[in-house]
């Protein structure tokens, strides 16, 4: 067999394609392994560079692969496709990766370490919960108001509303026991999100990076958290605006012939680091609404002339930007304006 410089692997559940070419770019493997094959098969083949989509499990072999000495790259799948000639199989697929692989202009994304797979896995399952907990606050507002029973928005008038429930004798027995179900399922989600949020808080403490992240307003130790666990290799973007565009907040690009057209975010990326950043980036600005004068002179400017999303999705693009030159610096956010105070850590 000719000497293989590069392989493309399809991965699945249980049934991997290889496709390897040699360094006259010709193909000289196309093979099928088995989950309990793919180890044994590449300890026995001298090192070479090993491409994978980036999709699940991923990480893993790709972990595993460099122990057996290999190098192994991960490709956005978005950047394979374009490469698949005709009709979805495993192997036009493998093969699509080992020529995607090759282009000098390909991006990679950085493979992650068991330990930071398992602080996203935190990151995740927190905002599961919190969703499961929005959803059972609305069933519950639901079904109280099919009684002629409600409550003003927001979480803390959840508890009024059930005391209004158990107090009001009109309702059914049968619908009182479901209300009591859905209370009891709402405060052991509760439990649970305050236990996560612990847990978020410690692993803040415990990051530098964090910490510094949390200094730059509208960002807050959850947000700081999140983009320290979540960017695993900040250095990987060549400048801010590559990273905000990374996170989907900057407009898409429909320029031709010379005419520059500009259109809505591209809401590509980690949407729950885009979330919190411009759910941060709101707040602030109602808190700038409110009079308050503890941010940077631009801002009063943005507000003024920008309807207030626009402007909410302008500043959490900033707030990207100014994250970024942070975590490849090193440095401490230094407010513009110095009667503005650093947060408090916590």
């Amino acid at each position: 067999m000719d000497k293989i410089i590069r392989i493309g692997m399809d991965t699945s559940k249980n049934v991997f394609q290889l496709h390897g070419v040699n360094e006259a770019e010709q193909p000289v493997l196309r093979k099928k392994l088995r989950r309990n094959q793919v180890l044994a098969f590449f300890a026995g083949l001298p090192p070479l560079k090993i491409g994978m989509e980036a999709c699940g499990s991923a990480h893993y072999w790709a972990r595993e692969l460099r122990a057996l000495g290999h190098e192994v790259v991960l490709l956005p799948p978005q950047y394979v496709k374009p490469y698949v000639k005709r009709s979805k199989s495993d192997a036009a697929d493998a093969q699509a990766i080992c020529e995607a692989m090759s282009r000098p202009d390909m991006r990679f994304v950085p493979t992650k370490s068991a330990a930071q797979q398992g602080s996203q896995m935190l990151a995740k399952l927190r905002a599961q919960f919190i969703g499961r907990r929005t959803q059972l606050a609305n069933s519950i507002r639901g079904f109280a108001a099919e009684f002629g029973l409600v409550a003003p928005k927001g979480l803390s008038r959840l508890g009024d509303l059930l005391a209004d429930i158990r107090a009001d004798a009109t309702i059914p027995d049968t619908a009182r026991d479901m209300f009591e179900t859905l209370a009891r399922d709402y405060a052991h989600i509760g439990t649970e999100v305050a236990t996560l949020d612990e847990k978020l808080l410690e692993l803040h403490r415990q990051s530098e990076m964090s910490r510094r992240l949390a200094a730059i307003p509208a960002i807050g130790p959850v947000g700081a958290t999140l983009l320290a666990i979540k960017v695993t290799d900040a250095h990987g973007f060549k400048s801010g605006r590559d990273f905000a565009a990374w996170l989907g907040l900057t407009p898409k690009n429909h320029s031709t012939a010379g005419k520059n057209r500009l259109g809505v975010i591209t809401r590509a990326g980690d949407e729950m680091l885009r979330s919190v950043l411009v759910v941060g980036a709101t707040a602030l600005i109602q808190h700038m609404r409110r009079g308050s004068k503890r941010v940077w002179p631009w801002l009063s400017a943005l507000i003024a002339r920008k309807a207030p999303k626009l402007a909410a999705v302008a500043l959490a693009n900033k707030l990207a930007r100014i994250a970024w030159k942070l975590m490849i610096s090193g440095e401490q956010y230094r407010p513009v304006d110095a009667t503005c105070p650093a947060p408090v850590q916590p």
